[in-house]
């Protein structure tokens, strides 16, 4: 509520390199370029925020800091502005939010790396018989709990179906298979878009980029790739595939695509791009690209289950007979156990806001 809402004109400057920063500008909507100067003195593109991205947030750690870059508007943008003096009122009143300034105030930049963590002193290139630092690796004495997803239905099938409409086909059995098919349905949406453990939802802020133009081109993908080691697969919805494909037919590029399952699948710089039609596409016709390392050896995404549960027929996936009602009506319980989970942060990226619906 202390926030000011300010609208920003297509080219309208938000922040100028080398002002006081005193306040922060939450993004809410629109695209701001981070302009900086080049290495021969030219303007340069940092980088590209767009809806819920945030800049000025030194001024909360340090009253004399200046802004570092030029921030301007590419689109309309609207943008919410909190004072630093409106935050210190509100963090006076709350205890841990003082404390949590505090502790960070306190912290040495050159004594953790660029993730926050301890950083490991270490010697290198010395003669002699110098001291050699002791150190230690940090690490989270609390780590995150995954608690399994669950997703469950109860098939219904009467005893009449069951008896008599069991050739060619198997009735209860096709029923089942479909019932399981739906199940893994869900599941495959849960583990992209579910709040607590889906991909889109647990992706760190400094592995998030916005498109340079906001359709999905090379050089994005090429970003993209570019924050992490030994990506496995990319992620994108079929309208963002096609995109994709536009983007690099206008440009005269052919892509590679490699022979899965049958099916020619596209790649990029040799990583292939999967379809997912669980991944949404909003109502300004955009969507997202996942870029995934995958594997617990490669410090990756992986995927977690429970293999070994009662009347289980694929791991972490159950049937279990629930008995007969005085309708002559059988019931099956069919559920399915599921969660997901990011080892490292760099193991997870993702290409938000791009374009699918520009022509040209």
């Amino acid at each position: 509520s202390r926030c000011r809402q300010r609208e920003y004109a297509p080219g309208e400057l938000v922040a100028s390199f080398g002002s006081q920063t005193d306040e922060v500008y939450l993004l809410a909507h629109g695209r701001v370029e981070k302009v900086g100067t080049g290495p021969y003195g030219d303007d340069q593109v940092l980088g590209v925020l767009a809806d819920g991205a945030y800049l000025g947030d030194q001024a909360l750690l340090d009253p004399d800091a200046i802004w570092e870059y030029t921030a301007r508007a590419v689109t309309a943008c609207t943008v919410l502005i909190l004072s630093r003096q409106d935050f210190e009122q509100v963090a006076e009143r709350a205890e841990s939010l003082t404390e949590h300034l505090q502790g960070l105030r306190s912290i040495p930049e050159q004594q953790t790396n660029r993730y926050g963590e301890k950083a490991v002193d270490l010697a290198a290139g010395h003669a002699g018989e110098p001291d050699i630092p002791h150190t230690f690796v940090d690490y989270d004495a609390r780590p995150r709990e995954y608690e399994l997803s669950i997703a469950q239905t109860v098939l219904r099938i009467h005893s009449r179906v069951a008896d008599l409409y069991n050739q060619p086909m198997n009735q209860t059995e096709q029923q089942l298979r479909l019932t399981v098919e739906a199940l893994k349905e869900r599941q495959e949406h849960e583990l992209v878009n579910n709040r607590d453990f889906g991909l889109l939802h647990n992706c760190e802020y400094d592995q998030r980029i916005q498109p340079h133009d906001g359709v999905p081109g090379p050089d994005d993908l090429d970003e993209l790739l570019s924050r992490r080691r030994g990506t496995k697969m990319l992620l994108a919805h079929p309208r963002a595939i096609a995109a994709i494909g536009r983007e690099l037919n206008r440009r005269g590029l052919v892509p590679e695509t490699i022979d899965v399952a049958g099916n020619r699948i596209p790649t990029w710089r040799g990583v292939p791009i999967y379809p997912c039609n669980k991944i949404p596409v909003s109502e300004a016709r955009t969507s997202s690209i996942i870029a995934l390392r995958l594997g617990q050896e490669d410090q990756g995404v992986i995927g977690l289950r429970q293999s070994g549960i009662p009347d289980e027929i694929e791991p972490s996936l159950s049937v279990r007979f629930m008995g007969i009602n005085e309708q002559a009506i059988i019931k099956y319980l069919v559920t399915a156990y599921y969660s997901a989970a990011v080892l490292v942060p760099d193991a997870l990226g993702v290409l938000e806001n791009v374009e699918i619906g520009r022509w040209q």
